[in-house]
């Protein structure tokens, strides 16, 4: 099992160390008896291998129809640039790192993001835009939050949305506006008086139009903003390279997705999603922003921006509950940009123009009538008369050509950048064979294929020209900048990432591959069901993969993050209460040691929240108090197992039970499920919903800050309240509406969790948790000696993580948890998540998937550190200067020709052995400066 890191040797020699004759006599220490799992997993046995699990995977996935593909609605064929798939998507120095918190040595995504940033601000014609978000129809949603909180939402508690916006988006927001206490109104946004509406927040919607039509907003931008309210669009990014960008034409906030800059359709996900804005709503902005600042020696650098915004501090009062972007999908969508040039973004925009100016001529030569003969980019609607639309999308389908029904009368055809003249030719040959048109020519016949927009339209003047978006031309400069940024950031491919609570284990490449695969990339999400099911099955067996890991009876894949999976959860237990008769249960109980996004989730579901505080562990006596206090309204308690403070707690049941007999619903977070794979479960402790991080315990990459995937799995009563999508129905679907855009969700990496499963079988995964738990221990019992250990059972053991508290080192060096997390770049290492849940604290995750050498390598890095410290605290080394407070040392601080500082320059940058042995790996920057960057914004790329 190439998954697991300790060999058997070395397994021996760690329990030795650890104080126990086996794993399972540790595990028996480390998990409760009363929730040890005694039914085994029921996956796959594991013995068909990697090899037999991808010819498994190929087979199920061959069942899948690649047809041609012209739905659009928000999905289309895309081209991802050779280059970048070998050099950034497939790679890695990319795909394995984490979410840029540690920005010294983070300089490259870093840089990345900041062109994604300039990129989106540049095609929308705004100030400000966030480094991605998850998807279109939930970024219009954090929009219109965004803009509820701008105004005063009491008295203005109205958001419009027309109805030629997408229906996906529609159906989410209506979900969304339900409980953040919004009333909706989809209507007609050219009948509508916007000036007699004083209760109007905001409007949203589409450019183009989900007919495919464009509109000259600005007249009701005006009326809008003389009623005090904000325009939302959502805009099509390759439309934006061709058209008027939003901001000149009104827009107070633009959305949209970046899928078809060099992202596959992936059935629906993952791709980048974008949010941009006035200068003016920057600190109301949902998701990460990166700025520059400078560092310790002056020089520029990058960092994520106002993280006070974030729920990680700002808890229920946050802006979102977004805790995660779509980093690896939006550095593709920059990198496609760079690749193609401003020059050739245009060229690609005229093309697919074209090709649509072609369609709508060629259809009216047979007959078929369209709503404008040019006021269209990209997507085409016609009228089918005399046939029926149903019965020609239906027929075409079965020819592999997909179309999208629009209404009674009418179809559209989108074309991208994967359709050549032939397609169109073919495709209309197939519709007057159907029985489309047929009548005399209509006045599309005579349009010129032009490529250009109407005047009325058209984008004037230049855009987009940072020297970034203009300056390779070659595939080799191409290859030699994705490379140059990948060694300024360190990823699994380098050195463990040991972060606690982020599970940063083996992501394999033969998990990965079929994510490359045209049968994965190339489906659309609401393909027919004919053509899909190949991927229905995949993730169906997923769902139950996770059903049986759970513990629970049903699942849904459709929530794409950690984030969205909570708050999916909460919303099942409302439509649960709102069923039976109970919705006025809306308290929901929350430890002071939970998660940031648990709150901020909370608040999104219309939830009041009660705090307990657990940080000597849960009190039960006070606990069962505060729920009887509130056993009328008791919603849910939000709970972590095994506890974020890192031991499996011993009366986790109990405390389920008492929610229970107070009515309420117990909602597990599982961030922490990596300790319980096959050894205990959500359902044995007791809980009703939980969600999963599949890109944590199931070994989907983090991708430098995303993508994720955040499956629900619940007991049965709540199986009917699961999310639901309007215009595909998954089969797990209930009375709940959609969370995300598409029915799965981001289905595209679901083959990354099938083949983990799949190939490592019920006893590898079990091997998981318990490798997991064994690398912990083994870490916590070599560091011990040197660093105060937090929080462990009664029998001192941990849980997969553990927790350092440097309080005593704090107060008597003035060496801080930031010193010693900056200090261990120098010896090659990302630091442990700091200072939470226990402030002034390190919290260690190994995973599973490191070896007893790397594990050795992090603890003599950090006793080296405590060695350092000491030199602090007896004087040796200054307070204010020295390898901690300096720390981390660049190639240039270390090369120069002066060096004032009292310790050499070998101790700064070489103060382990293996650094040699291994090679180095530098920070390129020095100590960011985060406080200067909060204060002096600077979010984009000049011109």
């Amino acid at each position: 099992n190439r998954h697991l890191g300790p060999s058997p040797a070395e397994v021996e020699e760690m329990c030795r160390v650890i104080g126990v004759k086996d794993v399972d006599e540790l595990m028996a220490q480390a998990i409760p008896a009363s929730v040890r799992r005694n039914v085994p997993l029921d996956l796959p046995d594991g013995t068909i291998g990697e090899a037999g699990a991808l010819e498994l995977a190929r087979s199920i996935l061959a069942k899948n129809v690649i047809a041609k593909n012209f739905i659009g609605q928000g999905y289309h064929g895309s081209i991802v640039p050779g280059v970048v798939l070998r050099n950034l998507t497939e790679n890695p120095g990319w795909y394995t790192a984490y979410t840029p918190y540690q920005a010294e040595i983070s300089q490259g995504r870093l840089e990345s993001l900041i062109n994604f940033q300039t990129l989106v601000c540049e095609l929308t014609g705004m100030e400000v835009a966030n480094s991605s978000l998850l998807d279109e129809g939930s970024a219009a949603a954090e929009a219109m939050a965004m803009i509820a909180r701008t105004v005063n939402s009491k008295a203005k508690n109205q958001f419009f949305i027309s109805e030629r916006v997408h229906p996906q988006t529609i159906d989410l927001l209506t979900l969304r506006a339900k409980y953040f206490g919004i009333e909706l109104i989809v209507g007609d946004h050219k009948a509508t008086d916007f000036a007699g509406m004083d209760k109007l927040c905001g409007a949203l919607v589409q450019y183009p139009d989900t007919d495919g039509l464009l509109y000259d907003y600005s007249g009701l931008a005006d009326a809008l903003h003389g009623n005090g309210a904000h325009l939302v669009v959502a805009a099509d990014p390759l439309a934006l390279v061709a058209a008027k960008p939003p901001g000149e034409i009104g827009a107070d906030c633009v959305v949209g997705s970046m899928q078809r800059f060099g992202v596959p359709m992936w059935f629906g996900g993952p791709s980048a999603a974008y949010l941009a804005t006035s200068k003016k709503q920057v600190r109301r902005m949902p998701g990460r922003i990166i700025g520059e600042s400078l560092d310790r020696l002056g020089n520029p650098a990058y960092r994520l921006t106002l993280q006070t915004r974030e729920q990680h501090i700002r808890l229920d009062k946050a802006t979102s509950n977004v805790c995660t972007a779509q980093v690896l999908l939006a550095n593709m969508a920059a990198m496609y940009a760079v690749y193609h040039r401003t020059d050739g973004l245009r060229h690609i925009a005229r093309r697919v123009h074209a090709l649509a100016q072609l369609f709508a001529r060629e259809v009216g030569k047979i007959g078929c009538g369209l709503l404008s003969a040019d006021s269209f980019f990209d997507t085409v609607a016609f009228d089918v008369s005399p046939a029926s639309p149903a019965d020609v999308v239906a027929k075409l389908q079965a020819q592999k050509l997909n179309l999208r029904v629009v209404d009674g009368t009418r179809v559209s055809a989108s074309f991208d950048e994967t359709h050549g003249e032939a397609d169109v030719m073919a495709l209309v040959a197939a519709i007057k064979a159907v029985g489309a048109g047929g009548g005399a020519a209509t006045a599309a016949a005579s349009i010129e294929v032009t490529g250009r927009l109407p005047e009325a339209f058209a984008r004037q003047g230049p855009f987009l020209q940072q020297k970034i978006f203009n300056s390779i031309h070659s595939e080799t400069e191409m290859m030699r900048y994705i490379h140059s940024l990948q060694l300024k950031d360190l990823g699994l491919d380098k050195s463990m990432i040991s972060l606690g609570s982020c599970t940063m284990k083996l992501n394999s490449v033969s998990s990965l591959t079929p994510c490359s695969w045209p049968e994965v990339t190339s489906m659309h999400p609401f393909a027919p069901e004919s053509q899909t099911a190949g991927y229905r099955e995949l993730l169906e067996s997923l769902e139950r993969y996770l059903v049986s890991c759970t513990g629970f009876d049903a699942c849904s894949l459709q929530p794409t993050s950690g984030a969205a999976g909570e708050y999916a959860g909460l919303l099942v237990i409302r439509k649960y209460f709102e069923r039976i008769g109970q919705a006025d249960r809306n308290i929901c109980i929350i430890p002071r040691s939970a998660h940031g996004t648990n709150p901020a989730s909370a608040a999104m579901c219309d939830m009041e929240i009660k705090w307990i505080d657990d940080s000597r562990g849960m009190d039960v006596e006070e606990f069962r108090a505060l729920c009887e206090a509130h056993k009328d309204r008791l919603a849910a308690l939000m709970v972590t197992y095994p506890s974020t403070r890192a031991f499996f707690e011993d009366n986790i049941q109990e405390i389920c039970q008492i929610v229970h007999d107070n009515g309420g619903q117990v909602y597990m977070d599982g961030a922490n499920m990596n300790a319980q794979l096959g050894l205990t479960s959500p359902g044995a402790i007791g809980a009703d919903v939980c969600h999963l991080n599949l890109h944590k315990t199931f070994s989907i990459p983090h991708g430098g800050g995303g993508p994720g995937l955040g499956p629900i799995c619940v007991r049965k009563h709540l199986a009917p309240h699961l999310p639901n999508h309007g215009v595909v129905s998954p089969s797990s679907g209930g009375d709940l509406g959609p969370v995300s855009a598409a029915p799965w969700g981001q289905a595209g990496i679901a083959c990354i969790p099938w083949m983990f499963c799949t190939m490592l079988g019920a006893g590898g995964v079990t091997d998981s948790a318990r490798y997991a738990i064994l690398n912990a221990n083994y870490m916590k019992a070599r560091l011990a000696p040197h660093f105060a250990i937090v929080a462990t059972n009664v029998n001192d053991r941990c849980s997969h993580e553990f927790i350092m508290d440097f309080s005593d080192i704090r107060r008597k060096s003035g060496i801080v948890e930031e010193d010693i997390a900056k200090r261990l770049q120098d010896y090659g290492f990302h630091a442990p998540t700091m200072s939470w849940p226990v402030p002034h604290s390190l919290m260690v995750e190994p995973t599973e998937s490191e070896d007893k050498s790397e594990l050795d390598r992090f603890c003599d890095a950090m006793i080296s550190i405590r060695e350092e410290i000491r030199k602090v605290e007896s004087g040796t080394w200054p307070a204010d200067d020295n390898p901690l407070k300096n720390a981390p040392h660049t190639q240039s601080e270390v090369c120069a020709t002066t060096w004032t500082h009292p310790y050499t320059r070998e101790e700064a940058a070489f103060p382990a052995p293996w650094l040699l042995k291994r090679g180095k790996f530098w920070p390129t920057t020095a100590r960011v400066d985060n406080s200067l960057g909060d204060r002096k914004l600077k979010l984009r790329l000049e011109s």
